[in-house]
């Protein structure tokens, strides 16, 4: 972690009652998540794509304490003795966290209330200064991510699905069917401004600076690849057809020796099931595939003879409008693909309430304003682009967010998945992951090529 002599970011001031909403819905989550995990497993099995439940919930503790307790407000120490020797993911490898003399469950979880405590003690009445204001939101945000990490931890080791009570208002049961939606939409070229600027209320350091790109016309996919289309390339031998892979993907393959994607299996009376949690169920024909890595988006594409998109594109297809003429950009950028309206469940399937993916034909009133469905929520989606700086790029206060990872070989996923919480996502904010990661909730949206 950076040291705790900091500024930060200009941020529009927040009311302090909306700060400590956040803050306590998103604790409430990741007890929701991860509680009665606790009970089972304080710590494993070891696997090198998760975290130790128990260590996670103590980085939270931590990192609250760290940004908002000591840097923000000036306390000397730590709420917990050596939390920073014990739950500081930037000094401590991933393999190492299992063997750290890790506090008791009961120990962690006192830890994370009285930081949280002393947190809500020191908000003002009315507004908030912008620096806390700030700082409380990165902490929330934060929280929000790992609380994602955390339904990847319950997939990854087969446990159920967590109880997380009622849906919001307005949401489409899961196995409400819709159905496919095929076909292209045709978004005309044009001078695109990429990433977020200050229309965006809270922006990460990898969105910024906005930087001008020109995007030429293309064509992409109305909704995202559905498992009965990537059954079909399965189906074909696509995993055991070299051609179709790149030369990196050929030597993941073969690492893995996969012949489908990782929670699908053959069904005794034939076709395919997947594994949601600790259930096999049938194969949903037209729910989106998920936890598939960039090299099996890559290896469908080769197939179908689609390609995936570039960032540019994706941002383009979902922040912008077509001009009076149908045939040019108009200007002006919207913030979600349907406007500036918050997410709801009438426009998109996100903050986890569903427990899974919806048919990529839900949620009509969520489209862009091209035509494309479900570019915020149901997966995350595999672009083409590499993980990178914006030409000026500088790290805001939490220095590792993003500058460790840009030379990583990472791929830039768009548009969040069902278990990714609302105030989080928008247009502009930029997902980054190896391409060989399957744990995470991760499809993909194609173009023509």
């Amino acid at each position: 972690m950076p040291s705790t002599s900091f500024s930060t970011p200009p941020t529009p001031p927040r009311a302090a009652d909306e700060l400590a909403a956040m803050l306590t819905d998103a604790r409430d989550r990741s007890l929701a998540l991860m509680q009665d995990l606790l009970e089972i497993r304080e710590l494993g099995p070891c696997l090198s794509i998760v975290n130790p439940p128990l260590w996670e919930l103590g980085h939270l503790g931590y990192f609250h304490d760290h940004f908002a307790l000591r840097g923000l407000h000036g306390l000397p120490d730590y709420r917990l003795a050596g939390a920073d020797r014990l739950f500081d993911s930037s000094s401590i490898a991933h393999d190492e966290r299992w063997a750290l003399p890790l506090p008791s469950r009961e120990e962690t979880l006192d830890y994370l209330a009285r930081v949280q405590r002393a947190m809500l003690e020191r908000l003002p009445d009315g507004l908030a200064s912008a620096a806390q204001s700030y700082v409380y939101q990165l902490t929330t945000l934060h929280e929000d991510m790992h609380g994602e990490a955390f339904v990847y931890t319950r997939q990854t080791l087969g446990d159920p699905p967590p109880a997380l009570g009622s849906p919001t208002p307005g949401q489409a049961p899961l196995d409400a069917p819709a159905g496919a939606l095929p076909g292209d939409v045709a978004v005309p070229g044009g001078r695109h401004r990429l990433g977020s600027d200050d229309a965006v209320p809270f922006r990460f350091d990898n969105e910024k600076p906005p930087m001008e790109v020109e995007v030429a016309p293309f064509a992409i996919a109305r909704a995202p690849v559905t498992n009965a289309e990537f059954a079909a390339f399965v189906d074909d031998d696509g995993y055991a057809r070299p051609e179709l892979w790149s030369p990196a993907g050929r030597e993941w393959r073969a690492r893995r020796d996969l012949q489908a994607p990782l929670y699908w299996r053959k069904a005794a009376a034939g076709g395919w099931e997947e594994r949601r949690f600790d259930r096999w169920q049938p194969l949903a024909p037209h729910r989106p595939v998920v936890h598939v890595g960039f090299h099996e988006a890559e290896a469908w594409c080769r197939w179908a003879g689609r390609r995936l998109p570039s960032e540019a594109e994706w941002e383009v297809a979902a922040s912008r409008a077509p001009g009076p003429d149908g045939r040019s950009l108009a200007p002006g950028k919207r913030r979600h693909p349907w406007g500036e309206a918050p997410p709801d469940g009438r426009l998109a399937n996100l903050d986890g309430w569903q427990l899974g993916c919806l048919d990529v034909a839900a949620l009509p009133e969520g489209d862009s304003a091209f035509g494309c469905r479900q570019m915020l929520g149901n997966v995350w989606e595999w672009t083409a682009s590499p993980f990178g700086p914006f030409p000026g790029f500088e790290p805001d206060l939490y220095r590792d967010y993003s500058a460790p990872w840009f030379a990583e070989g990472r791929r830039v996923l768009r548009g969040g998945a069902w278990a990714t919480r609302s105030r989080l996502i928008h247009n502009g904010y930029r997902n980054f992951f190896t391409p060989d990661r399957q744990d995470i909730l991760a499809g993909f949206r194609t173009c023509e090529r």
